[in-house]
């Protein structure tokens, strides 16, 4: 390599910049005595080929280290060494002996022998440590894509994991692509067939996969080690440009699909874990600026259970976050992003929850971030809930009042019936305090976390054993029900129940007014074997099992249709721009029971109707039943019906494929009753939710 001359360089921007005649490295580290930049000419070398200290008067400005390497070129691999004392009880915790990631680092390499525990214990771990690349961003040809900018009002999420979506063999895609990048393009077509317009893909930045149980691998990527680079084990492509391209490849390729990209963001915390965990790149360069810690400050706070917290709110923080969204967005082309543990970045340094916290609002006003998705969960592992309450004017929140209302009253509960009203109706409880549209709410009945849909009715506790935990981990508190049996079962009468509730429970989320989310593969029964926290199940477990597809195809078709028939009505209704409260005003919504007019909201009750017609567009009758009988509900008979026959859309009890009809294809039914039977969801159409228009 060659020992060319060092120059000044700049400290705008940080990270390591490309131009003409070489490359500009820039870091910020508080408290460092010194700091080296090392340069190797292989990720698996044990000592960098050179070492260039950025010296305290010439490469320094205030506490940013910078250099400026003439003639250097993209593809050099880096990292940093930084010198200041190791007193961890001040929050100091340089370590010299440890190469750190650059917080800034556009992609990062993994030596074929990377070892966590390395980083965790005393003594140099050159060979072993992660490093960055330099890479040159302006050479990828994006073929004129944008951002879609769909609306939320017309938007349907499917949460997904990338590698996950193709790692099962019999995902048809090639050995080498399987759980990549490149293997998700792949199946494309398959989310356009069923109707999917955004993917909201667990986290894509590089994470640590030794941070897990031993003998296992962290699966899911809730442990970064950086916020700008994929993650490099997504990428089938071995040179260190490949998962940067191949992850635009998909971008652009979802995009010409019409399916957007939103991003699950971790920057609640990192993979360095609490005071035992390793030296990766944050801790040795400014521990205490990055991470709330403790009165002792030797400790850290952990809201994130996970073993430390990001000091959001703190001014180099909160430039890293708004920085890497820009990233994403700007060079990346993302649509939106989904942020874990939302609540936490209300934080301030002491962990008290802030009013108006800077970061939060920050989001939210950027002009670059303007057009983009921003989803909280609005939650925290403290104890921290503001579903209803988070703060800024553009935030979607994860509905998890949905989730557990329409859970318990699917199950059959008592005293569910009051609380199933206002989910279907885009909680007004919660959100109508506020001048926000109805999709303010993010429905969602399983996510990534807990139970899959199958395993809702299939399991009254978890079976998380494989996790190495003896069963410890994951939730208690599941509202799950396993009519009648746990587990696996050849009974087909328990079997037909189980598809009845996974069909009333897509019938119930795909009806409710607000934004649906849809998690990978419910569509096909797809089963974690009753596991509730498959984070380290990098198998059969946490993959899409394909087979399924023609296995469940009833199933699949039950959630096509339905997309179908929400999309068509989306697309077509005038009053979206409407906020909630204005929607509902302007709405004709009748409550019933199996009376009409008389709705029971008794603890009891296990049953509830509605009828809706908005802006004289649309009819529809709802009729639900948790109860474990057949009940008969009264038909409405107050607006002119019988010139329009009622025509059953929808009646979960029946097999495919008379479950759910095509509008056009939707039987005519006669009487002024019907039978719902037990455990079902009937949904009865009028004509007039035509209106006057013809559909093409």
């Amino acid at each position: 390599m060659s020992d060319s001359i060092v120059e000044e360089g700049k400290s705008y921007p940080l990270g390591a910049r490309v131009y003409k005649d070489g490359v500009n490295f820039s870091i910020f580290s508080k408290g460092s005595t010194a700091l080296e930049l090392l340069l190797f000419d292989n990720v698996n070398d044990s000592k960098p080929a050179r070492i260039i200290s950025m010296d305290q008067d010439l490469n320094r400005t205030s506490f940013y280290r910078h250099a400026f390497i003439p003639g250097m070129k993209a593809g050099q691999i880096y990292g940093y060494r930084a010198h200041g004392p190791y007193k961890p009880e001040q929050g100091l915790r340089f370590d010299s002996e440890k190469v750190l990631l650059d917080p800034y680092g556009k992609t990062v390499a993994v030596p074929d022998n990377y070892s966590r525990a390395a980083a965790c214990k005393p003594g140099d771990n050159t060979a072993t440590a992660m490093k960055n690349v330099v890479v040159d961003l302006n050479i990828y040809n994006w073929d004129g894509d944008m951002p879609l900018r769909r609306p939320f009002s017309r938007t349907v999420i499917y949460e997904m994991h990338v590698a996950g979506f193709t790692g099962n063999p019999n995902s048809g895609v090639a050995d080498r692509k399987r759980g990549t990048y490149a293997g998700l393009i792949e199946k494309i077509p398959y989310l356009k067939d069923l109707g999917i317009t955004a993917v909201e893909l667990m986290p894509v930045f590089q994470f640590d996969e030794q941070d897990c149980p031993p003998g296992l691998i962290n699966y899911w990527g809730y442990s970064p080690v950086s916020f700008f680079a994929p993650h490099a084990a997504y990428s089938f492509r071995k040179d260190f440009l490949g998962p940067l391209d191949e992850f635009r490849d998909m971008v652009k390729a979802l995009h010409r699909a019409g399916i957007e990209v939103i991003l699950d963001v971790v920057y609640n915390h990192t993979a360095e874990g609490n005071h035992e965990g390793p030296t990766m790149s944050f801790r040795g360069l400014a521990n205490s600026t990055y991470y709330i810690l403790e009165n002792d400050k030797e400790y850290y706070r952990n809201y994130t259970g996970c073993g430390n917290t990001l000091n959001a709110n703190i001014s180099i923080v909160r430039r890293l976050i708004i920085d890497s969204l820009h990233f994403w967005v700007k060079q990346m082309h993302v649509d939106g992003f989904r942020f874990d543990l939302a609540s936490i970045l209300s934080r301030d340094v002491s962990g008290r929850p802030l009013e108006n916290p800077p970061v939060l609002w920050d989001i939210d006003s950027d002009p670059v971030l303007a057009g983009t998705k921003l989803i909280a969960e609005a939650w925290d592992a403290a104890g921290l809930y503001q579903v209803g309450s988070f703060v800024g004017y553009k935030w979607k929140e994860w509905n998890g009042k949905f989730r557990d209302d329409i859970r318990g009253f699917i199950k059959g509960d008592g005293g569910t019936v009051s609380k199933l009203a206002p989910r279907l109706l885009a909680s007004p409880d919660i959100f109508g305090h506020e001048e926000r549209e109805p999709d303010r709410s993010i429905n969602f009945v399983t996510c990534h976390d807990g139970f899959t849909l199958n395993d809702l009715v299939s399991y009254d506790r978890k079976h998380n054993e494989a996790n190495g935990e003896e069963n410890r981990d994951g939730s208690d508190n599941n509202l799950s029900w396993n009519c009648g049996y746990e587990g696996p079962v050849d009974d087909p009468t328990i079997e037909q129940l189980r598809k009845r509730q996974i069909k009333n429970f897509l019938a119930v989320n795909f009806l409710s007014l607000g934004v649906p989310m849809i998690l990978m593969g419910d569509e096909v029964r797809r089963t974690q074997q009753g596991n509730n926290n498959a984070y380290c199940q990098n198998n059969e477990t946490g993959w899409f099992d394909w087979s399924l597809v023609e296995k469940h195809d009833d199933i699949h078709r039950f959630v096509k249709y339905l997309l179908q028939a929400r999309l068509n009505q989306r697309e077509t209704r005038p009053d979206l721009h409407l906020s909630l409260n204005e929607l509902l005003s302007k709405a004709y919504i009748k409550w019933h029971g199996v009376k009409q007019n008389k709705p029971d909201w008794s603890y009891d009750s296990h049953s509830l109707a509605v009828t809706a017609l908005v802006d004289n567009f649309f009819i529809f009758h709802l009729m639900l039943n948790s109860y474990k009988e057949p009940l008969e509900f009264e038909l409405p008979s107050s607006l002119n019906y019988k010139e329009h026959p009622w025509h059953c859309w929808i009646d979960t009890y029946r097999e495919s494929p008379e479950d759910i009809f095509q509008w056009n294809d939707a039987p005519e039914i006669s009487g002024a009753t019907y039978l719902v039977q037990a455990h079902s969801v009937v949904v009865l159409f009028h004509r007039i939710s035509y209106g006057t228009r013809e559909r093409k």
